[in-house]
C-alpha cells in the first residue's frame, strides 16, 4: 500500500481536485494510539484495491491536528482517530472510524 502523506491544506485542496479524476481515501491515523495502529495495520494487511479505483492518503493526527480539523469542517464529519474518508467528486462519501474501518467496505465505495 502506497501512501501519499498528507502534510498541509494544500494537499487536501490538491486532493479534492484529484478526486473529480479518481475517489481518494484519507486515513487520519494517531501514531499513539493503540486503535488506531490495529486498524491501521489491518487496513494495510487487507488492502487489494489498485490506486485506479481508491488512491491512498495518510494524515499523523499528532503533527497535523489542524488539518485535521480542517478536513473535519471542509467534509462535515466529526472528529474521530482513527478516521478514513472517502472522497469523491470534493465530497465524502462515506467514513468510518475505530474498528469499522474495513476493507470490504471500502470496495463497496469505490
Amino acid at each position: 500500500m502506497n501512501w501519499t502523506n498528507i502534510t498541509s491544506v494544500h494537499d487536501i485542496e490538491a486532493l479534492i481536485e484529484r478526486s473529480h479524476t479518481r475517489p481518494c481515501l484519507i486515513l487520519k491515523h494517531s501514531t499513539s494510539c493503540p486503535i488506531s495502529s490495529l486498524a491501521k495495520n489491518r487496513l494495510e494487511k487487507q488492502w487489494d484495491l489498485p490506486a485506479e479505483e481508491l488512491e491512498p492518503y495518510y494524515l499523523d493526527l499528532l503533527r497535523h491536528r489542524d488539518i485535521s480539523n480542517y478536513i473535519a469542517s471542509e467534509f462535515g464529519v466529526r472528529h474521530e482517530s482513527p478516521q478514513i474518508l472517502v472522497i469523491k467528486n470534493g465530497k465524502s462519501i462515506y467514513d468510518a472510524s475505530h474498528l469499522d474501518i474495513r476493507v470490504d467496505e471500502l470496495r463497496q465505495t469505490a
